[in-house]
């Protein structure tokens, strides 16, 4: 028996939310960690990030950075990036066309500053950017900050380099893997149109 989202247009964006919001509260989804890729002219690169909110109502998907991060300065040049999901036991892929809005020191980052883990602020301490060379393998953090021996007063200094990254979502695209027969569709957002695809 086929899934109610295989041949309708309105259960297909129903399941994403529903994949994209799961995401949100459950880290053991393969939803919760797209690869990210930006660019400009010849320089593009992919990574993987933690998907952190998710607005259907907006058509927004956010995660977190360093604003020191090389990816930054990628998306000040170029907005336009995508995103891809793969959920392996849902048999779905989903590529989705963003465009970018960086938020640094702004009531959007001090939202989820607040919101942030003591664990998860470790990331904002360390004293260079992330990829930044070093003479010797390192964490990027000074020994006392590595062993998580710093209260959440301690961890406030890493504001200033975390960054919220907004992805308005433009177009979405779903494969779905099926014996029966793969199916696979575009949707177009801005415009509110959905369209069949040959898988």
């Amino acid at each position: 028996m086929q899934p109610t989202y295989y041949e309708d247009f309105s259960e297909i964006k129903n399941k994403i939310w529903s994949m994209l919001d799961i995401a949100i509260k459950d880290r053991g989804s393969p939803f919760r960690i797209p690869i990210f890729i930006c660019g400009y002219q010849d320089d593009f690169d992919g990574r993987i990030v933690v998907l952190r909110k998710s607005d259907q109502s907006n058509n927004l998907l956010q995660y977190h950075s360093d604003i020191r991060s090389d990816k930054i300065a990628k998306l000040k040049a170029n907005k336009n990036a995508s995103m891809l999901f793969y959920d392996k036991e849902e048999k779905i892929q989903v590529r989705l066309k963003v465009e970018c809005i960086v938020n640094h020191e702004n009531e959007i980052t001090k939202e989820s500053w607040i919101k942030t883990g003591h664990m998860s602020r470790k990331c904002y301490l360390v004293d260079n950017g992330p990829g930044t060379e070093s003479p010797t393998p390192t964490s990027g953090l000074k020994p006392e900050l590595d062993n998580f021996e710093f209260t959440m007063e301690q961890s406030e200094v890493g504001y200033k380099n975390f960054t919220v990254i907004q992805c308005k979502i433009k177009s979405m695209e779903w494969l779905y893997l099926a014996a029966k027969g793969h199916r696979r569709a575009r949707f177009d957002l801005k415009n509110n149109k959905g369209y069949w695809l040959v898988p």
